[in-house]
């Protein structure tokens, strides 16, 4: 189907397909929607923002009988953000029909939770472990099921949860239909699909947006200021609509966020210590515009979506290189530019090497006096003295010693050897190769 018009859905998800402006699927929907209307287990593998989440909310919402009493589909994230997104998402998609869903999600009342699954709703989204927990208590009757979803399931093994995953799904249909979404396969998560999937269909959405697609990689040198001097440098060099400075550790990213306070910086955070009263606040906060800037840890940003980032600056870089490609794909989205600010120290050069290796094109900049100005790149003597090296063994190839030599043979050589320098200088600055 190159078209959402040409798919026979019911009168209410084709209305809420055009309030969403939606006109074609995009490759994964285009994909995976065909293969869960019609029941066939299957792993979507995607990147961030390549329509992940409709092309399993679109056809899950077709095959719900809204006549029937009985919970059909349960669909499971690894984060209370990304749960509660996917919930708010199907509310908006089913108002005004007999479509019942329900969020259960941790940090919230328990209780609360039960009194709301005394009639039980069509769709379950949730996170692992409350779903496993009002499944094992008798308060959810997923027996009735017979689709599961897991979005994000690399973020959820990263975390801990399969296990979760694994003893709820247990008690579901034996002819249970599986959906399982992640940008990654794991190999350890091989076991855990194979138990619960026959062959399933492999769908590889392999064209995540080009690395370089609308982004400015800029590497800043941290030099003798210190990372925390040099930041601050950097941001007042830039007006970001929002900016992400990611952090390796829950501590780092508190202490950086202390230290932008005392210098006058206001910047929200996002980590996984944060209770989840703290988090509800913070995130209402960052979609109020009330920060420029968000100080985050990795597993924390992942399961979130936050709209209008238009800087993300490393401030420490990752020890898994993946989570550098999860980090700037936070901007650029939906046809925007956006920039990735790195900070390294000489010490981070293997890793800067290894990013390199990825596709990133870094363009080596610095700020002075709060301007932006291209540097040297990292590598430039380096490079200038391996030249030099070559140079002189073509040249030393190419002059051969007399076979009688007489007084003054080696200075004649030498004087050879850096006219044919000199010329194949010459040659590389024409060809652009300086």
């Amino acid at each position: 189907m190159s078209k959402f018009t040409d798919y026979q859905f019911k009168p209410f998800l084709r209305d809420a397909i055009a309030r969403l402006g939606f006109e074609q699927p995009t490759p994964i929907q285009k994909e995976m929607i065909p293969l869960i209307l019609k029941g066939s287990s299957a792993i979507g593998q995607a990147h961030t923002g390549t329509g992940k989440s409709h092309s399993f909310l679109i056809p899950v919402l077709q095959r719900t009988d809204a006549s029937s009493d009985e919970v059909q589909a349960v669909i499971s994230a690894p984060t209370r953000e990304l749960a509660s997104q996917l919930f708010n998402e199907l509310q908006r998609m089913t108002e005004g029909t007999e479509v019942r869903a329900s969020l259960l999600i941790g940090g919230t009342d328990k209780q609360r939770s039960i009194g709301k699954l005394k009639t039980n709703p069509h769709i379950i989204v949730g996170t692992p472990g409350r779903i496993r927990d009002m499944a094992e208590n008798g308060a959810l009757a997923v027996h009735t099921a017979s689709i599961l979803v897991i979005d994000e399931a690399d973020l959820a093994f990263d975390m801990g949860f399969i296990e979760d995953i694994d003893q709820f799904a247990s008690r579901m249909q034996a002819d249970l239909e599986m959906y399982v979404f992640s940008a990654t396969i794991p190999e350890k998560l091989k076991p855990f699909l194979m138990k619960y999937m026959e062959s399933p269909v492999h769908v590889k959405i392999g064209e995540r947006k080009p690395l370089t697609e609308g982004m400015h990689y800029s590497l800043v040198p941290v030099r003798s200021l210190g990372k925390r001097k040099k930041l601050l440098e950097v941001m007042e060099a830039i007006n970001p609509y929002l900016a992400i400075i990611f952090t390796n550790t829950r501590q780092n990213a508190d202490e950086l966020a202390d230290f932008l306070a005392e210098h006058g910086v206001k910047a929200g955070r996002i980590h996984g210590d944060l209770t989840p009263r703290e988090r509800t606040r913070m995130m209402k906060q960052v979609r109020d515009l009330e920060f420029q800037y968000i100080v985050a840890t990795d597993l924390a940003a992942r399961g979130i979506d936050i709209p209008g980032v238009s800087h993300v600056i490393n401030f420490e870089l990752p020890d898994d290189l993946e989570f550098f490609i999860h980090r700037v794909g936070r901007t650029a989205r939906a046809g925007n530019e956006g920039t990735a600010i790195t900070l390294y120290e000489p010490s981070e050069d293997d890793k800067i090497v290894r990013i390199e290796k990825l596709g990133i094109p870094f363009i080596h900049e610095d700020v002075k006096n709060g301007e932006w100005t291209e540097v040297k790149e990292r590598h430039a003597r380096k490079k200038r003295v391996k030249q030099e090296d070559e140079l002189d063994r073509k040249a030393a190839a190419l002059v051969k010693k007399p076979a009688k030599v007489k007084p003054g043979y080696k200075k004649k050589m030498t004087q050879q050897m850096e006219q044919i320098k000199k010329r194949e200088r010459r040659l590389a600055r024409k060809h652009g190769k300086r």
